[in-house]
Order: structure tokens, then C-alpha cells, then sequence
């Protein structure tokens, strides 16, 4: 399944996320942004379950941000967990 998520308060304007059936996490792709950074973090977070990612994730903040894209791809999984 693939779901899309528009994140708040960072520079990507749109996460998407396909979660593969066995519930892991399959590719994501995020649109705009720090695209080398988040390169990588797409590529650490493949083939992880969404639980293991978010609880890695959480709280990392960008600045005076608040959050960031890491932060809010881990919202972005807190939302699929509770549709799934």
C-alpha cells in the first residue's frame, strides 16, 4: 500500500510511503527538501518496520523547527499505524 503525507513546518512538501505486505516499510520518497539527506534516510529506513523507524525518529528536530523531515516521517508512520 502506498500512502502520501503532507508534512508541517519543514522544507518537504510531500512524504510518500509504501508499506509492503508483510508491513514493512518499502520505498519512501520525499518531494523537495535536502534531497542528498534524504536520500539516505530513505535508504536506512527501508525494510524496517514502522514502529522501529518512529521510535528512531521522533523528537529530531531541524533547527528552531520544532520537527523536521525525519520527525515528520515518523508522524507521517504514526498515521498509517492507526489506519492499518
Amino acid at each position: 500500500m502506498t500512502f502520501t503525507y503532507t508534512p508541517q513546518g519543514v522544507c518537504t512538501r510531500q512524504i510518500k510511503i509504501e508499506i509492503t505486505d508483510d508491513g514493512k516499510i518499502g520505498d519512501v520518497s520525499f518531494f523537495g527538501g535536502c534531497n542528498g539527506n534524504l536520500k539516505g534516510i530513505s535508504a536506512l529506513v527501508k525494510g524496517r518496520t514502522p514502529q522501529e523507524v518512529i521510535g528512531i525518529l521522533k523528537g529530531i528536530e531541524c533547527g528552531y523547527k520544532g520537527t523536521s523531515c525525519p520527525d515528520q516521517l515518523a508522524t507521517a508512520l504514526e498515521e498509517i499505524e492507526e489506519e492499518l
